[in-house]
């Protein structure tokens, strides 16, 4: 019971507080509304436990034995954020072309591969999780269950926050700020990575 209520406050905690994932989804939200993100927030939600799953498997050791490859990632994961808050600081109101777009299941669950944060948890949760000795794909599929079922809640409220700062805000300057907000917690969600 300890190790269930461990697993689901580990999952909560990170999967509920800002990082690229559910400030995306915010933004997005404020711009499009929640029911054209609900294939980014399904994608995040199946795309986070199959790569957790696959890192469980093993397809994670080329990030071992080529250590630059995880720096690759790292700073290909960095340069994609920091175009996705460009892209929200510059949003048009919405309806207007060029807003923010989600980015659909595939995209957003492709994105988990290089996704700063997506990596620390998971790097995390696989030893913190399992038990040495005993199969790891058990484990690791409970693991990737347990974050599947608080994702899309989480994200979920996240969303609707973006929809709820866009009715409060209206549009013109005050949503341009609420977006500059979301571009620069986007970005700050970067700085764990820079121990480079």
């Amino acid at each position: 019971m300890e190790y269930a209520l461990t697993l689901f406050g580990f999952a909560i905690a990170t999967s509920a507080t800002p990082g690229p994932n559910v400030l995306m989804v915010a933004a997005a939200a404020a711009q499009a509304g929640v029911a054209r993100v609900v294939p980014h927030m399904m994608g995040i939600t199946l795309g986070f436990p199959a790569m957790l799953l696959a890192i469980a498997l093993g397809l994670g050791w080329p990030f071992a034995a080529f250590p630059w490859l995880h720096v690759a990632m790292q700073v290909a994961g960095a340069a994609w954020l920091l175009w996705l808050a460009w892209k929200i600081a510059s949003a048009p109101p919405p309806g207007e072309a060029g807003g923010v777009v989600p980015l659909g299941f595939w995209g957003a669950a492709g994105f988990q591969w290089v996704n700063p944060k997506a990596w620390m948890i998971a790097l995390a949760a696989l030893p913190a999780f399992t038990t040495p000795g005993e199969p790891i794909l058990p484990q690791a599929a409970l693991i990737a269950l347990v974050f599947a079922l608080v994702s899309l809640p989480t994200l979920f409220v996240w969303a609707w926050f973006g929809t709820a700062a866009r009715r409060l805000l209206g549009g013109g300057v005050r949503l341009r700020v609420f977006n500059g907000t979301m571009a620069f917690l986007l970005v700050l969600s970067l700085v764990p990575m820079l121990r480079w």
